[in-house]
């Protein structure tokens, strides 16, 4: 399988694929670029990557600094993920479409926090982004860990906030553009993490909206964990390449 990795202002992105739909590969909460690789995720889809089908693009987080910075205010670590967003769409963005082309559609994909990345990312750019899967996320950083005042900031990385409020002509573009996957197990650690109410809230919010989405909840059985994961993107990325 063909695999590089390439340092875009200091962090790594690790490529594996030579063909096939654009994926950008958030990782859990402080993970890095090797990530996907070491548990397994990469090798559970190695042969629709060998097919030609899907390339990956694992991303490191820079969750220390924001999401994961417990001393500071929830409004700080907001402000400060927008430098991460800005890497990702002024660094792995060109990247990407240097390397598989400028016609492609990016997807955006990831487990745990990184499905928060991947489904606010999409939301906030579906037209760089017009498919989001997401696997055990919580999607509301106000239930999160957090204190201090809130401002635009949160607001405007909250999905459970920003979602309920969209309408008009950009709602309706919404709709023509965007597709979310949410899947959750409810089996150990999806309820502490909070992504199992977070899930169907958030399938019941984009249903009242009318944005394109699926819900996939799996059973008792399927913890908050790799395992789970390897056999959930087993299960329905080969839909989505």
């Amino acid at each position: 399988m063909r695999h590089y990795s390439v340092q875009l202002e200091a962090s790594t992105v690790a490529v594996y694929g030579h063909y096939g739909r654009p994926l950008i590969v958030f990782p859990t909460e402080k993970g890095n670029a090797w990530e996907w690789n070491d548990n397994g995720m990469v090798g559970t889809i190695e042969p629709l990557i060998e097919a030609g089908r899907v390339k990956l693009y694992c991303v490191d987080s820079f969750d220390e600094g924001t999401w994961s910075a417990h001393h500071l205010p929830l409004e700080e670590r907001a402000r400060r993920h927008g430098a991460y967003e800005t890497w990702i769409l002024e660094s792995v963005v060109p990247h990407v479409r240097d390397d598989s082309g400028d016609d492609v559609e990016i997807g955006t994909i990831g487990c745990s926090l990184g499905a928060y990345h991947a489904l606010n990312l999409a939301f906030r750019r579906a037209d760089l982004f017009p498919l989001a899967m997401c696997f055990s996320g919580n999607y509301d950083p106000g239930t999160w860990n957090g204190w201090g005042e809130r401002g635009d900031a949160v607001y405007f990385n909250n999905p459970m906030e920003y979602v309920a409020n969209l309408q008009g002509d950009h709602l309706e573009w919404l709709r023509e553009r965007l597709s979310i996957l949410l899947v959750c197990g409810q089996g150990q650690w999806e309820d502490t993490t909070g992504a199992l109410p977070s899930t169907p809230r958030m399938a019941d919010l984009l249903a009242a909206k009318g944005i394109r989405h699926e819900l996939d909840l799996w059973g008792p059985d399927t913890p908050h964990d790799w395992p789970s994961w390897r056999a959930q993107l087993a299960e329905h990325l080969p839909r989505f390449c």
